[in-house]
């Protein structure tokens, strides 16, 4: 019976740190460029609607998700800005030591892209500009009015990283 030939792992075949590094500077860029194309185009507060189930919106988050402490009297923006590095200091520790684990470091990678935009807005302007809004009478349970809160690129990679993060933790303890 032939064995079966399996070609082995070497480092030009296994992405680098580069690569993880290259995918969150294309997050941060694209997040950026989005944002930079929202405030050009809408005064705060202004939008436009798209579908009957999608807005794009210019919205000011001084919080975090949900707009959590957005009502605090301004200590949030650095404390925000403080997490957002030192989860990003993580992040390229952690690609760092991983970066053959492929899933594993495209969770990681957006997460600090995702990380690092917000951060960009949080020192440039002292929020975080949000302009993707989704509603429906299916969210009306949950969300006032059934609009679910604005969302911007930055909070889209972090929550695909995430999921992944979760399904590299799932995969992980299947195999073992």
């Amino acid at each position: 019976m032939a064995q079966k030939k399996t070609r082995p792992t070497t480092s030009s075949s296994r992405p680098r740190l580069g690569t993880w590094l290259a995918l969150a500077l294309l997050v941060i860029l694209l997040d950026q460029l989005t944002k930079v194309l929202i405030v050009g185009r809408f005064a705060h507060g202004e939008g436009i609607v798209v579908t009957e189930w999608f807005n794009l919106v210019r919205v000011h988050n001084t919080g975090a998700a949900f707009s959590f402490l957005a009502q605090a009297s301004g200590w949030q923006r650095w404390f925000f800005i403080g997490l957002g590095l030192a989860a990003s200091a993580l992040f390229l520790w952690m690609l760092h030591q991983h970066a053959g684990q492929r899933l594993f470091c495209f969770s990681v990678a957006m997460l600090l892209g995702g990380a690092i935009g917000n951060v960009v807005d949080r020192i440039w302007h002292g929020y975080v500009v949000d302009f993707l809004q989704f509603h429906g009478a299916w969210l009306a349970p949950l969300f006032p009015g059934g609009y679910f809160p604005a969302f911007n690129l930055a909070d889209s990679a972090i929550t695909a990283g995430a999921i992944g993060l979760i399904l590299d933790e799932l995969r992980r303890v299947r195999r073992s």
